[in-house]
Order: C-alpha cells, then sequence, then structure tokens
C-alpha cells in the first residue's frame, strides 16, 4: 500500500510539470508541432536512463526510489500516449512531413538522452 502512496504523489507531480511544460513548449514554439510532447519525452528517457543506472551501479539506494522517480514521476511526465495521438494526428490529416518529424525526432532523440543518462551516470 505504502508504494502506491510513493507512486500517486510522485505521478502527480510528474503530470502537472507535463501540463506546464507542454504550455510552456506551445508558447514558446508555436502549436503546429507538438515540441513540449518531444521535450518531455527526451527528458524522460533522460531521467529514466541516468536514475536507474545512477541508483544500481553507482549509488546503491533503496529500490523504492526507482518506483517512486520511474513509475510514478516519469511514468505520468513522459507522454508516449500524446506522442502516438499527435503522431496519428498529422497522418490523418495527410501532414508527412510533420508525422515522420514527430516519429524520428521523438524515437531517435528519446533513446540518445536514455543513452546519455547512462553514460552520465556510469561517469559519475
Amino acid at each position: 500500500m505504502k508504494n502506491f502512496l510513493v507512486i500517486s504523489v510522485a505521478a502527480i507531480v510528474g503530470a502537472n510539470l507535463r501540463f506546464f511544460l507542454s504550455r510552456l513548449a506551445a508558447k514558446e514554439f508555436g502549436p503546429v508541432f507538438p515540441t513540449g510532447t518531444l521535450i518531455i519525452n527526451i527528458l524522460g528517457s533522460f531521467i529514466v536512463g541516468f536514475f536507474v543506472i545512477w541508483t544500481s551501479e553507482r549509488v546503491l539506494v533503496d529500490p523504492r526510489w526507482r518506483v517512486l522517480v520511474v513509475v510514478g514521476f516519469c511514468g505520468s511526465f513522459t507522454t508516449f500516449s500524446s506522442y502516438a495521438f499527435e503522431t496519428m494526428s498529422f497522418f490523418e490529416q495527410g501532414q508527412w512531413g510533420l508525422m515522420v518529424t514527430n516519429i524520428l525526432t521523438n524515437n531517435l532523440l528519446s533513446l540518445c538522452a536514455a543513452l546519455g543518462g547512462m553514460a552520465l551516470a556510469r561517469v559519475l
């Protein structure tokens, strides 16, 4: 039961930060391309990559911290479902360039961010 509470609190923080960053990105970059989703997916991938390696290879911590950060916070912070919907919306609208850009940037940059987080955790 304690894990459910920890996950829930972290998820509230992650979801609210996602909402804030999405709105900020739309304001700064415009609403045409889902830049907020891209930034959040990259940042979330980096956090998971860094945190899992850092807390399992560098600094041994209670595994409940991984539940809090990875499952709770990043689980509600990252936006794969939004990414999927936005990509398919581009498809339905015939905006092939934006669809391909969204697929490539989210996948490649998020994978690179996860690898970067893992590498940074191993260096520290």
